[in-house]
Parts: structure tokens; sequence; C-alpha cells
């Protein structure tokens, strides 16, 4: 019978700790097969590095918990009652003397509850080689993040072809929301940036209700929705009704740097050299003040996840690796330029996954 936790006590075993302990998110919806929700209520997983994982639930989770065929001990606990119960009877059952957990996901209260009932409990950060199993994607999770992407492009297109002057970001913003759902997005990766004008010179911006699109702005949108419980991560940027001859000189050099991206990447380069190869272009290029960022990231059941596009990063890429490319130019009260794509390493180069033009698109005339 096939170990479901088989590459978990791996880790467990390579970091040398007794155990490896997971808390809703990406890698434990990735080990159990369902996802359930973080909030106030301690819930984990501890897979030791031999016999069954053991569970603390919260006990309202349990008819849920109870459908994925969990083969462990589970210690639940009642909102009335408290968790520091089910702690100490994990400690009881598993008396454990060394664990690693997810750094930038478990909450600090989780660790004080583990390390109270443990009491000198040595905790690592196991959060790059746990979430490093996801680096390299199946043929099942491609499928799912093409389905993810595909949606969300269908959505964006949707969405231009009712773009028109004086409509406000937020107005526009509701529009794409609503095109991703129809088009049958799970849920969204993350809330999109919609974003016109001087908004489009700020690379996280949030969408305006008092700012009206008008002729000659930039419209930039950062956007996905999620398929299978994989995020798309897109960025294209268009122009209202014309675009100046400073806006298409902009967009003609961060679509070079994106395309360099593209023809640089492979199995055995690494994230440093495509970094290099993007920024280098524009870098070379009458704008290099305007660049805010590195390439691109990771991408898969977290938006942002190994490995990071970036200079100093020497980690060479693998086929399976899905990470984006989208570099971009911002020059702060006049107006910025992004195209992001997401890359798959295959074992001859890459693919983009991404399929919507990248020519520069004039709506809402």
């Amino acid at each position: 019978m096939t170990d479901r936790f088989a590459d978990l006590r791996q880790v467990a075993s390579t970091l040398g700790v007794d155990a490896v302990a997971l808390v809703p998110g990406p890698n434990f919806t990735r080990a159990m097969g369902q996802s359930f929700m973080s909030h106030e209520r301690p819930f984990l997983v501890v897979i030791p590095v031999d016999g069954p994982p053991a569970a603390i639930v919260p006990n309202l989770e349990l008819q849920s918990w109870s459908q994925i065929g969990f083969d462990g001990e589970v210690f639940d606990w009642r909102d009335q009652d408290g968790y520091s119960a089910a702690f100490t009877a994990l400690a009881r059952h598993f008396p454990l003397q060394s664990l690693a957990v997810e750094g930038q996901v478990m909450r600090v209260f989780v660790h004080h509850a583990l390390t109270s009932a443990l009491p000198g409990l040595r905790v690592i950060d196991g959060e790059a080689a746990i979430s490093g199993l996801r680096t390299i994607k199946t043929a099942d999770d491609i499928a799912r993040l093409q389905t993810a992407i595909d949606l969300s492009e269908r959505a964006l297109a949707r969405t231009l072809d009712q773009v028109r002057i004086g409509q406000t970001e937020k107005h526009i913003e509701t529009l794409l929301v609503q095109a991703l759902f129809a088009e049958g997005a799970e849920d969204l990766s993350f809330g999109p940036i919609v974003a016109a004008g001087d908004g489009s010179a700020r690379p996280h911006a949030h969408a305006r209700a008092d700012y009206a699109v008008a002729s000659g702005d930039a419209l930039l949108f950062d956007f996905g929705g999620r398929a299978g419980g994989f995020a798309a991560d897109i960025t294209r940027t268009v122009f209202i009704g014309h675009a100046s001859d400073r806006g298409q000189a902009v967009y003609e050099t961060v679509l070079q740097a994106n395309l360099a991206g593209q023809a640089i990447a492979a199995p055995g380069v690494t994230a440093h050299q495509i970094d290099d190869a993007v920024t280098g272009v524009l870098e070379r290029s009458p704008f290099a003040d305007r660049i805010r960022h590195k390439t691109g990231h990771g991408l898969g059941r977290d938006v942002h996840e190994a490995p990071q596009i970036m200079r100093g990063n020497h980690t060479a890429m693998q086929p399976g690796m899905v990470f984006t490319d989208e570099p971009g130019l911002y020059k702060i009260g006049d107006f910025g330029v992004r195209i992001e794509d997401d890359l798959l390493i295959t074992e001859t180069g890459c693919r983009s996954l991404t399929s919507f033009p990248r020519d520069l698109t004039i709506v809402g005339r």
C-alpha cells in the first residue's frame, strides 16, 4: 500500500528530526487531498519518520476530516474546552524531541502550544524542504494549473471587451472578478490588481473607486483564478484609446525583456541567469531607472513559491518547474507596464502556459 506521507517522512529524516508538522495551507492540502481553513482554532498533522501520523482537529471539523481516510490518531477539541488538552494528549502519544515546521505558515500561538506541551522540544524551520516537495510539478499539477490559466485568460478577454473610457478602476475590477467566476474559477488566486494611469506605476496597487480611466492611460491587470487548488498569475498592460510614443517605447522594452526570459529558460539554467537576462534588457534601455523588482517567482498551489527568479539564486531549473516571467518598468506619478507569463520548464527548454496576446493592445476606444 502506498504511503501518502513517504516524502514528508524522508524530509524529517533528512533534516534529522523526529517528525514534520503541517498546518492548513498548500502543503497540508497536497498531503491530505483536501483543503481546510486556517483560523483561530489550532489544526495540525504530525508525521513521524516512522509509524502512523497523528492530528489535532477542531471538533467542528471532524465530519469533514472523516472523509479523507486519515490513518492515525486524532485528538479533537471543542471551543468551550480549549485546545490545551489536545496538545497534552498529542505529547503523550508522541514524546517528540525535535520537530520541523513550516516557518512561513505556522502561527506563533500554535508553536507555543506545542512547546508548552513538549518542554524542551527542538523546533526547526523546515519550510524550504517541506515546500520544496511541490517545486517539481506532476502532469496532474500542470493540467490543473493550465485549467486555471485558461479560464483566467478567457476572463481577461471578456473584461477587455467591456472596458470604456470613464469607467472607474473599481468598476473594471468588478467586471474582471465576475468574469473569472463566470469562466469557472473556484476562487481568486489573490485580490486582483487593476490599476490605470499613475496607479499602474505602483506594482501592488489597489483599484480606486474614484479614478476613471482616461484616454492615453496604461491599464494594468495582475490577476488569476484558481482551479483544482492551483493558482494562475497573469499580468497584461493595455492602453486606453491610444498609447503615447513613450508608452509604446516602455511597453516594447518590457516585452523584449519578457521574451528574453522565455528564450533562455531551460533545464540547467539558473534562476540567476534568467533574471540577469531579463533585467539586463531593462538595464540597457533608456528606462533603467524604472526597474522595481526581480523577474519572477515559482507558481503552483501558492501564488508565490520556490524558485525565486532573481540574481543571487543559483538554483538550476529542472523539468516540471513553473515560474512567472514578469518584468516591469514603473515611474511614480507617470505610469507602469508589466507583462507576466507562466512558464513551464520542459525537457528541452520551456513552454509558456499563458497564451494571451502580448502585442501592445488599445482598448476602450
